[in-house]
């Protein structure tokens, strides 16, 4: 199978699953659906994430709310991206010179990453739809919507995350699909550290 056509078939994966002859549902509400966010600090699994440039790589996400994710990628891509301590650090695999460094609050997922996530709050939903038999909400800095939006796909019974398109401050989309979110555990501090992360790699301070 081609790229297209593997990108094709992702892009068509909800509504495969939907089926023709099932009816559309209302969406779930905007409370139930922070209140599945509000309900794990811990989560882990796979990912399939399609680049701006329609590349494809895939990882494992290990997310731990408040404010931390790590988004490992598989081989032979090295790359990493790591969010903590309110920035969002991207270490290039083909680089010594250290992350790139980004603040956590001027990207979209700062939204679902939040202590306390109320999609409810003014401005913050653009958009929010079934379609098929999953929910869609569009979610911005209501105070910056120049950074960006960010897209969530859910299903239902039980409420579960299966992915988001995230539109940057440059209107570049990235599209994460997530495999078996894991929910709940516990996760090692030190996959967050960005310290042992660049001394793991030998890598000089971020930029």
């Amino acid at each position: 199978m081609n790229r297209r056509s593997l990108l094709l078939s992702l892009a068509l994966l909800p509504a495969l699953a939907a089926g023709p002859a099932l009816a559309q549902n209302a969406p779930l509400s905007l409370a139930e659906l922070s209140r599945y966010f509000n309900g794990f600090q811990v989560a882990e699994g796979t990912f399939t994430q399609i680049n701006p440039d329609e590349t494809i790589s895939t990882g494992r996400i290990m997310i731990q709310r408040p404010g931390r994710v790590r988004f490992e990628y598989d081989p032979p891509d090295a790359n990493l991206v790591l969010a903590a301590g309110g920035s969002v650090h991207i270490f290039d695999a083909r680089s010594n010179q250290g992350p790139t460094v980004y603040p956590l609050n001027r990207t979209p997922l700062n939204l679902i990453l939040a202590a306390n996530v109320d999609l409810t709050r003014a401005r913050m939903v653009v958009d929010h739809f079934a379609d098929g038999q999953t929910t869609v909400v569009v979610a911005q800095d209501p105070e910056n919507p120049e950074y960006g939006s960010i897209r969530l796909v859910f299903s239902a019974d039980p409420t579960e995350l299966r992915q988001w398109i995230v539109t940057d401050d440059m209107g570049r989309e990235t599209t994460v699909i997530l495999g078996d979110l894991q929910l709940g555990g516990t996760l090692a501090s030190t996959l967050f550290s960005v310290d042992i992360e660049m001394q793991r790699r030998g890598a000089a301070p971020g930029r």
